[in-house]
């Protein structure tokens, strides 16, 4: 759960996400006062911020009383409805008069009985039938019910169809035998194993595996086309778009799993984030992420047993479901008695720890935010402190700069350097190069030239050198960047930025000879090196762009018989584009340039 009690309302809504989530509004005493969901969780809950005619009473007392926002992200809009549910008959919020009733949703359920019915239902009973749900809306659920009677012709009766009954003739068909929706077990035209295959079809649906109805769906549309009933093949077809528009169940609850509570670490430098996730009778009812301090290279076993004990402590109200779910085995299970540990790899444990795992990173980005806003010294002093550690370097890279070649088959070769100080751009020392002694498509050569013109200057000023060298490349270019700073002397770090096949930052080189530097993609050091790539890369291409572009005004201009390049330059200068050139009239141009090359230059663009 996000969490930013510290900091003012404004710069509270301003750190929310855009996902879809669920919003609690806490008031002074720590209580929670009202929960909602929302599609964005920002615009959702900076609208109550707004001044507005539309707003009740009942909101602006709200909002008056709110001290914190704290807010759970989750995955679609049924989720945060479901879970919004959850936590308001837990929680019973002052402010909530909707859903505050011991409503409960609506569920279809698989009943235990010869030739099973698929039903609508609320209660959820220990009978051995199976539940699949809840649905965010009887709406939905009435959908999903008519679809799979729609497709599977299974009975809707309320017959006792045991064997000895049905042997005995007791019954008569109904009216859905005779529109085919039904074939008629309770006069024994159907076998419990023809059922039974077919409502294997509709448990898989209600997983969320669509492939055996739609190759059932596609078999019987091949099937009625083949025997020319194009009616009944296009009805097939209807039914397979319906498919492709069914939605799967949610991981907010579960009737499988009824009280079960989950722990994931996520260990940083000399902190970890812990969350927790409460589920009791299949529905979440409570998310909390906690920041602890751990001490640097603390073992991850031990920093899980004691963010289970401090969270049972000061926020599970002492006590833990006799299952927990956790990414691995904490190190000791004996403080814990009674307690069953439960590591899963798969299912819907596994997407219920992914779920805890997704809401501690969410947790630690909007920390990290925060403190960029409310201290970004501390925040920068952070990013190069864990620089310095990936790097082994001797002293914070407080100036950074990074080199890129730009060039299109050799053509227009330029270089770009990018400086970056205390983690931010300083846009007024970037530099372009063009390049001067290489000729055809050679990055190693450019960046030779280009490395060795950058710091040949630097020294002749006698301007600071940078802490910390970066090649966009891998170990070639460092190799490079390495042999100049070595002729000339200077003993700088270098590292190097290699991209994957889709041109993002993938992986970390420092050293000679270069060595991989493993960095988590979240983590904000990866993307502050990303961001220093991409902008070395924008500031050459951009360059790179001006320089074709304006090399090909210039030779269109140049074609042009007994124009030179002063000619093109004083026409450039007057009519700043070609296009504007060739616009001109024969008297303008005459003024500018004399009536001889006037009459070319209207020759020219008239041909």
């Amino acid at each position: 759960m996000g969490g930013t009690e510290n900091i003012s309302l404004r710069e509270q809504v301003a750190l929310l996400p855009l996902s879809p989530g669920v919003y609690q509004f806490v008031d002074r005493s720590g209580t929670v006062i009202y929960v909602g969901k929302a599609k964005s969780l920002r615009k959702r809950v900076s609208s109550y911020f707004v001044q507005s005619k539309e707003h009740s009473a009942k909101v602006r007392v709200l909002v008056k009383q709110i001290a914190a926002i704290r807010h759970i992200v989750v995955d679609s809009e049924t989720d945060a409805l479901l879970l919004e549910n959850s936590l308001i008959k837990t929680l019973q919020p002052r402010y909530n008069i909707l859903l505050k009733d011991d409503k409960t949703y609506p569920w279809i359920v698989v009943r235990k009985e010869h030739f099973p019915r698929v039903q609508s239902t609320r209660i959820l009973s220990r009978d051995g039938s199976q539940y699949f749900g809840p649905y965010g809306s009887v709406m939905m659920q009435h959908s999903v019910l008519d679809f799979i009677r729609e497709v599977v012709p299974l009975r809707t009766c309320k017959l006792n169809l045991a064997p000895e009954l049905i042997a005995k003739g007791k019954y008569t068909v109904c009216l859905q035998y005779h529109l085919g929706n039904c074939k008629g077990p309770c006069i024994g035209q159907q076998s419990e194993e023809e059922y039974g295959r077919l409502l294997e079809m509709v448990v898989s649906v209600l997983k969320g595996d669509l492939r055996p109805v739609r190759q059932y769906l596609e078999g019987e549309m091949a099937r009625a086309a083949a025997e020319l009933k194009f009616e009944l093949a296009q009805r097939y077809k209807q039914r397979l778009d319906a498919l492709d528009n069914y939605a799967g169940k949610s991981v907010i609850v579960s009737a499988k799993i009824v009280d079960v509570d989950v722990f994931s670490l996520l260990p940083d430098d000399d902190v970890a984030y812990c969350n927790f996730v409460r589920i009791r009778h299949g529905s979440i009812v409570g998310v909390s992420t906690v920041k602890l301090s751990t001490g640097v290279g603390g073992d991850e076993r031990d920093m899980l047993t004691l963010a289970i004990q401090h969270i049972v402590e000061h926020i599970a109200g002492g006590e833990l479901a006799r299952e927990v779910i956790v990414p691995f085995l904490p190190s000791t299970t004996l403080l814990f008695d009674g307690v069953t540990f439960t590591v899963p790899k798969r299912g819907e444990k596994f997407e219920l720890l992914e779920f805890s795992q997704k809401s501690a990173r969410i947790y630690r980005a909007e920390q990290l935010k925060n403190l960029e806003i409310k201290n970004p010294e501390r925040y920068t002093d952070r990013l190069m402190n864990a620089l310095q550690k990936e790097l082994r370097l001797d002293r914070q890279p407080r100036h950074i700069e990074c080199f890129d070649n730009s060039n299109l088959q050799g053509a227009h070769p330029v270089a770009s350097c990018v400086v970056f100080r205390d983690g931010k751009p300083s846009r007024r020392e970037y530099r372009h190069f063009n390049i001067k002694t290489v000729e055809g498509p050679d990055d190693y050569a450019s960046m030779r030239e280009v490395v060795f013109r950058r710091y040949t200057r630097l020294m002749a000023e006698g301007a600071a050198l940078p802490d910390l060298v970066i090649a966009d490349g891998g170990k070639g270019q460092m190799g490079v960047i390495h042999e100049v700073l070595e002729h000339l002397g200077l003993d700088i770090p270098i590292a190097g930025l290699a991209k994957d096949d889709r041109h993002r930052t993938a992986e970390l080189l420092c050293g000679f000879p270069p060595l991989l530097v493993g960095i988590r993609p979240t983590s904000p050091l990866f993307h502050f090196l990303s961001q220093i790539q991409e902008e070395v890369h924008r500031f050459a291409i951009t360059f790179h762009r001006q320089k074709r572009s304006k090399a090909f005004i210039h030779s269109e201009l140049e074609q042009i018989e007994g124009v030179g390049d002063k000619t093109v330059q004083t026409l450039l200068r007057h009519f700043r584009t070609v296009e504007k050139v060739r616009a001109a009239n024969i008297e303008e141009l005459s003024a500018l340039v004399g009536p001889a090359k006037a009459k070319k230059i209207r020759t020219f663009f008239e041909k």
